[in-house]
């Protein structure tokens, strides 16, 4: 088990990302849907940035702290769905792939503006460390260090973790985003036998998170998708600053 110092070091850096992911991905999904005809989030006070609104207790508080008790294991959770009515929508099929999508579309947005961000604080302060290595602090300014590291940091974080869940909602699984994508853009009889299976999603979930040395299914999400888009975004970012060469 981690130690308490670790636990609080990477709550510190690591939760306040992970919140805003969580609710402005739900954020997302209501505004869509208002955009699509459907105000039920909006009229149930849900469509707002104010996490109050959005947080469940399990998959908001509860699991992310279980995840970061449990040695090797990814920071993961979830907020409170928006409450979405399809029968309110102009054209149910294509407007609830476009609610779905909407989601992980933010999450990938948050991971871009996260890279920007951190590009800017780099380019404000070069010496700064990320990693917190003694020659390297020694190098930065205390403005830099007290300030300018800790949303650096949590700017790295935020790609990483908006990468993860953008990736993570498109598995094609009722009632993830990507299932709920596949089901209303499949013909009638595929999309209604997939649409079945979503009273099932998270025991399929659950049995992948627990069975992935076996299956390899998140290890692939999030050692070699997430790895791989998040270091594009983080150094195409990064290699927007002045004076720096392709």
């Amino acid at each position: 088990m981690s130690s308490l110092s670790q636990i609080l070091h990477t709550l510190s850096y690591m939760g306040l990302p992970l919140l805003f992911a969580m609710v402005l991905h739900e954020f997302a999904h209501g505004w869509a849907a208002e955009k699509c005809g459907d105000s039920t989030a909006k009229l149930q006070g849900r469509l707002t940035v104010n996490p109050l609104a959005h947080i469940d207790p399990f998959g908001t508080v509860i699991l992310p702290l279980i995840c970061l008790l449990l040695p090797g294991s990814f920071l993961f959770g979830w907020a409170k769905p928006v409450p979405i009515d399809p029968r309110n929508m102009h054209q149910p099929r294509r407007d609830m792939a476009l609610v779905a999508a909407a989601g992980p579309g933010m999450n990938l947005l948050l991971a871009v503006v996260s890279a920007l961000l951190l590009a800017v604080l780099l380019t404000i302060e070069p010496n700064l460390s990320l990693r917190g290595s003694t020659e390297a602090e020694a190098s930065t300014s205390l403005f830099g260090a007290m300030f300018l590291r800790p949303i650096a940091v949590m700017a790295l974080y935020s790609v990483m973790i908006n990468v993860f869940l953008a990736l993570f909602n498109l598995l094609p699984i009722p009632p993830l985003d990507g299932g709920r994508i596949l089901t209303a853009i499949l013909p009638t009889k595929p999309s209604m036998a997939l649409a079945r299976l979503e009273p099932y999603g998270m025991l399929i979930l659950v049995g992948l998170i627990v069975f992935d040395k076996e299956l390899g299914v998140i290890h692939t999400i999030t050692g070699t998708f997430a790895k791989g888009l998040s270091g594009t975004i983080l150094s195409t970012a990064l290699g927007l600053r002045p004076g720096v060469s392709e």
